[in-house]
C-alpha cells in the first residue's frame, strides 16, 4: 500500500500530515507560510499516484519512467526550466538496509525543484524517518534553510545508512575468523562466502553513489543554492570513507579465506602425517608376518615359545620405529 506523506515547514511553523485524498490534496494551494513542502512517497505500487503527482508538478516523462524501473544507477539529470515548464534536479540514489540478517538494495529517486522537494521511496519502511524528527524540532537548521538543502539532509541520510551495515560486516568478519581458526568446517567457509558477496553488492552501490556526489559538486544547477554545495562535500567525503571501508573489509575477507585454506591444509597435512607413521609401523610387521604365515614348511614354527617370540619382535620392531619418529621429531 503506498502512502503519502507531505511536510511543510519555514523557520517558524512546521506541519506534517499524511496524505489520505490526492485529488482534494493536490487541488489545494500550500499554506502561505510554507517555505519548502516535501512531498514523500513510500511504496511504488500505486501507479496512478506517481502519475498524478508527475502531472502536478510537471516532472519529465523520461525521469518519471526511471522510478518504476528499480535497476537506475545512482545519478543526476538536470531538467532545466523553459516557459511554464519549472527547472528540476532529479536525483537517483540507493540506500542500504539490513533485513531479517541479509542486507538489500532500495533505489531512492528525489525530484528537487525551487521550493518543493519530492522523494519516492521503493520499499515500505521509511528511511528518511531520522530526517523528518529533525526537521519537527524548532531548532532545526535544516527548517533555516532552502529544498536544496533539504536535498542534501536526504542524501546525507541515505549515504550514512552504509556505515551501521559496515559496522556489522566488520562484527560478522572478526566472528567468522575466529570460528575459522578454532574450528574451521564447510559451514563457516559458506559463511565467509557469503559475506564476500555481500561486500561486493555493497561495493557495486557505494562507488555510483560517490560519482553522483561528485556530479553535484561539478555541475551546478539552478534549484541548488551555492552553500548547499558546500555540504554535498561532507556527503562525498562519507561516500570516499565508505568505499574505503568496503575495500578494506574485503581485504579482511579474503585473509581469512586464506587463513582457512590454511588451516584445511595444516590439518589435514597432521592426518597424512598420522596415517603415513601407521601405514610405516605396520609395513615391516606385515612383512614378518607373512613370512610365517606362508603355507609352506618354516623351521620356527616347531618351537614352542615361537608365537611369544613373534609378538615381541611385532612389538620391538613397533616400539623402534616410534622411537625413532620421536628423536626425528616427526611425531
Amino acid at each position: 500500500m503506498t502512502k503519502v506523506t507531505c511536510t511543510d515547514y519555514s523557520p517558524e511553523l512546521f506541519q506534517s500530515q499524511e496524505i489520505t485524498d490526492l485529488g482534494e490534496f493536490l487541488a489545494r494551494h500550500r499554506p502561505e507560510w510554507c517555505r519548502v513542502r516535501w512531498i514523500d512517497v513510500l511504496g511504488l505500487d500505486q501507479p496512478e499516484i506517481i502519475r498524478a503527482l508527475a502531472d502536478k508538478y510537471q516532472l519529465h516523462p523520461l525521469a518519471v519512467e526511471d522510478i518504476v524501473h528499480l535497476v537506475q544507477r545512482p545519478k543526476a539529470e538536470d531538467y532545466p526550466g523553459s516557459g511554464d515548464q519549472p527547472g528540476r534536479l532529479f536525483v537517483v540514489a540507493r540506500a542500504v538496509d539490513p533485513d531479517e540478517g541479509q542486507v538489500r538494495t532500495e533505489q531512492v529517486a528525489l525530484f528537487l525543484g525551487r521550493t518543493t522537494l519530492l522523494t519516492f521511496q521503493e520499499e515500505p519502511g521509511d528511511i528518511f524517518e531520522a530526517v523528518r524528527n529533525r526537521i519537527a524540532a524548532r531548532t532545526s537548521r535544516a527548517r533555516e534553510h532552502d529544498a536544496s538543502f533539504l536535498l542534501y539532509c536526504l542524501i546525507d541520510a541515505v549515504v550514512d545508512g552504509y556505515f551501521p551495515v559496515l559496522e556489522q560486516y566488520s562484527d560478522l568478519l572478526d566472528d567468522v575468523e575466529e570460528e575459522l581458526l578454532t574450528r574451521p568446517c564447510l559451514e563457516t567457509s559458506r559463511k565467509l562466502h557469503a559475506l564476500k558477496r555481500e561486500l561486493v553488492m555493497l561495493r557495486r552501490a557505494a562507488w555510483p553513489m560517490r560519482e553522483l556526489m561528485a556530479q553535484l559538486l561539478r555541475e551546478k544547477h539552478e534549484c541548488v543554492m551555492e552553500n548547499t554545495r558546500t555540504y554535498f562535500r561532507d556527503v562525498y567525503d562519507h561516500c570516499a570513507q565508505i568505499i574505503d571501508l568496503i575495500e578494506m573489509y574485503r581485504e579482511i575477507a579474503a585473509g581469512v579465506t586464506e587463513t582457512y585454506m590454511s588451516a584445511v591444509s595444516n590439518r589435514m597435512n597432521e592426518i597424512m602425517k598420522v596415517l603415513t607413521i601407521i601405514s610405516t609401523i605396520f609395513i615391516p610387521l606385515s612383512f614378518v608376518a607373512g613370512v610365517y604365515g606362508m603355507n609352506m614348511y618354516v623351521p620356527e614354527a616347531q618351537w614352542r615359545s615361537m608365537y611369544a617370540v613373534f609378538w615381541l619382535i611385532c612389538g620391538t620392531i613397533g616400539g623402534g620405529l616410534l622411537l625413532w619418529f620421536r628423536r626425528r621429531r616427526w611425531i
